[in-house]
C-alpha cells in the first residue's frame, strides 16, 4: 500500500517538474501558462480543481450521514454549474485575452481597458483571506486519509501535500499545476471507480445494496428529515441553494483561472465539455460511494462521517488498491490546493502590492511562502473540512459573482458600485453564516442576490441620471 501510494505521488512530482522545460520564465506563463493551453487539458484540470479533498472527504462524508436526500447537492450543484457557464465562461477568456491581465480579479478591475486599481486590491485581499482558508482544508483532507489508512499523525499528510504542492508549484506555476491536474484527475476517477464496484460485490450485488440501504430508517427519503420549512417550501429553498452553490463557482478565482488561460476562446465548447462529463461521472459515484459506506460502516453514532471513505477502502480493497485509494484522494487535494496556492500568489504579487512584482524568482517565494502559510492554518483547523470548504467557497462567489455575472452582460459598474457590491455580497454570506441560517438556505444564495441588487441599483440611478441631463 505504501510503495503504491508513495510511487503515484512521485509521478505526480515528476509531470510537474518536467513542465519546466516549457517556462518562458514570465509572470504571464507563471500564472496563466501563456494563454496557450489546450481545450483537454483546460477541461480536465477544472474538473480536478473542483473535484477536491472535499469531494474524496466532505461530500462522501455528508452522503454517509444524510443519505440519498444529498443527491439534490450534486444536481443542484452541476446545474448551477452549467448555467453559469453558459453565459460566463467564453466572455471570462476574451476579456483576458483583451486586457492582458494575469489574474482572476485583475481581468475584472480591467474589464473595459479601464483599470480600476481599487477594486483589484479589494478582491485581492478576499481572495487572499478564503482561499487560504480552503487551502488549509484540502491539507486537512489529505492528513485524515493518512491518518486513516497509514495510521500516520493527522499533520503529516498536511505537510507531505504541502511540501508537494511547493515543489511542482515553484517548478512550473500554473502549467505545473494543470499538467499534474490532468493525470490526477484520472487517478482520482479511477480510484473511486474500483472502490464504488468492490463496495456493491461486498454487497451481494445491486439489487441488494439498494434493499439494505431501504432498511435503515429515512436513508432513502428523497428529501431530509431537517429542513427548515416543510412541505414544498423546504424542498424548493434545498434544491435552489445547491443550485446557488454549482454558480458559485464562477465566484471562484482557482477554477476560473483554467478556463482564462485556454488558448482559443473558441474552443471552449471542447473544454467544458470535458469538464461536464467528467465532472457528472466523478460527482455520481462519489454519492453512490457514500451511501454505501452507510451500509459498510453503520456506526453512526461514534464514527467521524468524513473518514467514511479511507476506512471503507482499508476494509474491502487490498494493499495495492488501497494505495491507489490514497493517492486518489491525495491527487484530489494537491489538485485543489496548488491552484489555491497560485492565486493567492498571484493575488499578493498582482493584485495588492503598491507595484507588481515581475521577477519570477519572487513570485516563487511568494508561493512558498503561501503554502507555509496554508501549512500553519491546516496544523491549527478544527473544523470540518466540508465546513471550511463551503464557508470559504460562498465567500467567494458572494463577493465577485455579481460583479462578474454583470460584466458579462455588457454593463459598465461604476468602481465605487463594484466595491458596495462586493462588500455587500460578501457580508451577507459572513452574517448569514454567523447567525446560523445557512441550516434554511445556503449562505451563497442572499450573498450574490444581495450583491446583484446593488450592482442593478446603481445602473438605475445612472440611468436615470443620464435621461435627467
Amino acid at each position: 500500500m505504501v510503495y503504491s501510494f508513495i510511487g503515484f505521488l512521485l509521478l505526480f512530482a515528476l509531470i510537474g517538474l518536467s513542465s519546466a522545460w516549457r517556462s518562458r520564465g514570465t509572470k504571464a506563463d507563471y500564472y496563466l501558462a501563456s494563454g496557450n493551453v489546450k481545450a483537454w487539458l483546460v477541461g480536465l484540470s477544472a474538473v480536478a480543481t473542483n473535484n477536491s479533498g472535499y469531494m474524496f472527504i466532505g461530500v462522501i462524508g455528508y452522503t454517509y450521514a444524510t443519505g440519498l436526500a444529498s443527491i439534490w447537492l450534486m444536481v443542484g450543484w452541476i446545474a448551477g454549474d452549467f448555467l453559469a457557464s453558459l453565459y460566463v465562461h467564453k466572455r471570462l477568456n476574451q476579456a483576458t485575452q483583451s486586457s492582458g491581465e494575469v489574474s482572476y480579479a485583475g481581468v475584472l478591475s480591467n474589464w473595459y481597458g479601464q483599470k480600476h486599481q481599487p477594486v483589484q486590491r479589494l478582491i485581492g485581499v478576499i481572495s487572499l483571506l478564503f482561499l487560504l482558508t480552503y487551502a488549509s482544508a484540502q491539507l486537512v483532507a489529505g492528513g485524515k486519509a493518512l491518518h486513516v489508512l497509514l495510521d500516520w499523525p493527522l499533520w503529516s499528510g498536511a505537510l507531505v501535500g504541502a511540501i508537494l504542492v511547493a515543489i511542482y508549484c515553484v517548478a512550473g506555476g500554473i502549467r505545473a499545476s494543470i499538467w499534474t491536474d490532468a493525470a490526477q484527475s484520472i487517478v482520482m476517477i479511477l480510484a473511486m471507480g474500483i472502490l464504488l464496484v468492490t463496495a456493491v460485490t461486498h454487497l451481494g450485488g445491486l439489487d441488494s445494496a439498494l434493499l439494505q440501504m431501504h432498511s435503515v430508517d429515512g436513508f432513502m427519503d428523497w428529501l431530509p428529515k431537517d429542513l427548515v420549512f416543510a412541505g414544498w417550501l423546504g424542498a424548493v429553498l434545498f434544491v435552489v441553494s445547491w443550485v446557488f452553490a454549482g454558480l458559485s463557482v464562477i465566484g471562484q478565482p482557482h477554477i476560473m483561472v483554467r478556463f482564462m488561460s485556454l488558448n482559443d476562446s473558441g474552443n471552449m465548447k471542447q473544454a467544458k465539455a470535458w469538464y461536464y462529463l467528467w465532472f457528472i461521472l466523478f460527482y455520481c459515484m462519489a454519492t453512490g460511494v457514500g451511501m454505501l459506506a452507510r451500509i459498510h460502516l453503520p456506526e453512526v453514532a461514534t464514527f467521524d462521517a468524513e473518514l467514511a471513505l479511507p476506512t471503507m477502502a482499508q476494509q474491502l480493497l487490498p494493499p495495492v488498491l488501497v494505495g491507489l485509494i490514497l493517492a486518489g484522494i491525495f491527487a484530489a487535494t494537491m489538485s485543489t490546493a496548488d491552484s489555491l496556492v497560485l492565486s493567492c500568489s498571484a493575488a499578493v504579487t498582482h493584485d495588492i502590492l503598491p507595484h507588481n512584482v515581475e521577477k519570477t524568482g519572487l513570485l516563487k517565494l511568494v508561493t512558498i511562502a503561501i503554502t507555509g502559510i496554508a501549512l500553519l492554518l491546516a496544523l491549527s483547523n478544527n473544523q470540518s473540512v466540508f465546513n471550511m470548504v463551503i464557508m470559504a467557497w460562498s465567500g467567494l462567489a458572494s463577493a465577485f459573482a455579481p460583479l462578474l455575472i454583470f460584466l458579462c452582460f455588457g454593463k459598465r459598474p461604476s468602481q465605487a458600485v463594484s466595491i458596495v457590491a462586493i462588500i455587500m455580497g460578501f457580508i451577507t454570506a459572513l452574517l448569514w453564516r454567523q447567525f446560523d441560517l445557512h441550516a434554511m438556505v445556503y449562505e451563497g444564495l442572499p450573498g450574490i442576490l444581495s450583491g446583484l441588487a446593488v450592482l442593478v441599483a446603481g445602473e438605475y440611478a445612472f440611468q436615470k441620471m443620464k435621461s435627467g441631463s
